[in-house]
């Protein structure tokens, strides 16, 4: 676009020529206490938020300024330029609509984009025609949203398989942390991060590892956490517990054993007597036991996710005596002794 006119100087100079003029010399600017600067507020914006190049120690009586695309003066790349005294605007090749300059050369830019991350060159046009630049920055990133978790294997088997978490999606200029359990990942031989810290690695998972695991993300204009993911950890059965733990019972009575393997999930349960199927559940009942049921119980739990099943054996001895009775019982001779003393006492008193 053409520059408009400006009403002509002291020296009646057109304001294209002084740009001109401006363009194509270059002195040697003396250094000042206050020197020309830029600064972006905010230095990192969310996209679709606002930046202001804000301009300070800006020298006096200046002419006007060009606002540029990178970190030198272009002309390709000139955004908008301001006539202080016809406060006049004129845009350039680089003006997209979002920028407005205003009388103390700040620039905004509106609506910004990761696209307009970069450098910014401001140049102050100046009565002596000596060009002062200046060159600020700012980043733009994305406003994260809530991330989440994948996992390459929700139901692995302990001490069989690896986990693959990776939190999702992938972003650029991001940082990916790992919380396990409500507290950041502790180091472990075994576990693993990707370079990029996106993807978490167990090795080799044990029934201490279900979770809950959180990721994390963060830019410099926000953070944000997933949703909880619990891991279902495939386990057992452990060494199989029979209770109660008596070995020794009377004829007579009934016989009561429960099993127990912890597994995940639960076990299934099946008893054999002396080598003998008796059943598939996890309690066995006889009733009104004899010395026939002496020998050995053995309790046999499988985990069909996992495909391992243990047994433990528990021997039971049925005694050939009956439970002797525990209140005493008094011979005829005694208990007639006992009444003579009773009535010997009456007849004293």
């Amino acid at each position: 676009m053409v520059l408009p006119s400006a009403p002509p100087c002291r020296w009646h100079v057109p304001w294209q020529g002084l740009l001109l003029t401006a363009s194509l010399f270059t002195f040697w600017n003396p250094p000042t206490t206050a020197q020309l600067s830029t600064e972006a507020v905010p230095s990192n914006a969310a996209e679709g938020k606002d930046v202001l190049l804000l301009v300070h120690n800006l020298p006096q009586d200046p002419l006007g300024y060009n606002w540029y695309k990178g970190e030198m003066v272009d002309a390709k790349q000139r955004i908008i330029g301001y006539v202080v005294r016809s406060q006049i605007t004129t845009t350039g090749p680089a003006y997209s609509g979002r920028e407005t300059v205003y009388p103390n050369a700040s620039l905004l830019m509106q609506n910004v984009t990761r696209n307009d991350t970069g450098f910014y060159t401001l140049q102050v046009i100046k009565l002596d025609l000596v060009n002062e630049e200046v060159t600020g920055q700012f980043s733009v990133h994305l406003e994260l949203s809530k991330p989440y978790i994948t996992s390459n294997n929700s139901s692995p088997v302990e001490n069989k398989d690896a986990v693959a978490l990776t939190c999702e999606p992938e972003t650029q200029d991001t940082t990916y942390l790992w919380w396990v359990n409500g507290q950041s990942l502790l180091v472990s031989p075994r576990l693993q991060l990707s370079s990029d810290n996106r993807t978490l690695t167990l090795l080799r998972v044990t029934r201490n590892d279900t979770g809950p695991y959180e990721c994390e993300i963060q830019n410099p204009v926000s953070a944000n956490f997933s949703d909880p993911v619990t891991l279902n950890v495939l386990y057992g059965p452990d060494a199989p517990i029979i209770s109660p733990s008596n070995t020794y019972y009377y004829p007579g009575g009934n016989l009561s054993l429960s099993c127990h393997a912890a597994s995940n999930p639960a076990s299934q349960y099946s008893w054999s007597v002396n080598g003998t199927f008796q059943q598939n559940k996890q309690k066995l009942f006889i009733p009104n036991i004899t010395v026939k049921n002496s020998g050995s119980y053995t309790c046999h739990a499988m985990n069909p996710a996992t495909g391992r099943n243990r047994t433990t054996v528990k021997m039971i001895t049925v005694s050939e005596a009956s439970v002797p009775d525990s209140s005493p019982v008094l011979s005829a001779g005694a208990t007639f002794s006992i009444m003579i003393g009773v009535l010997a006492r009456v007849a004293l008193i």
